[in-house]
């Protein structure tokens, strides 16, 4: 049985609990606060998320305008050097 996500936004790509490569730049690109809520709980469940998590924002780093991939850049890399 799968069980679908319950983020406030219904994202495409995001038909399931795996946060894919699409799933986790969808939420990062047009997602509201309780799904980077949602994207933060599962990162701190499964480190793991933190390589996808930079793999999609990598590409957007040299653009100064995608300020939300910035953040989750800077996210990746505070909690890497916590872990």
């Amino acid at each position: 049985m799968v069980k679908v996500v319950s983020f406030a936004m219904l994202h495409r790509h995001v038909n399931h609990q795996r946060f894919t490569f699409a799933a986790i730049d969808d939420v990062i690109s047009r997602g509201r606060w309780r799904d980077w809520a949602e994207l933060r709980r599962a990162v701190l469940t499964d480190r793991a998320l933190l390589d996808k998590v930079e793999q999609v924002c990598r590409p957007y780093l040299s653009d100064p305008y995608a300020q939300r991939h910035h953040f989750w850049m800077r996210y990746v890399e505070k909690h890497r050097t916590v872990a």
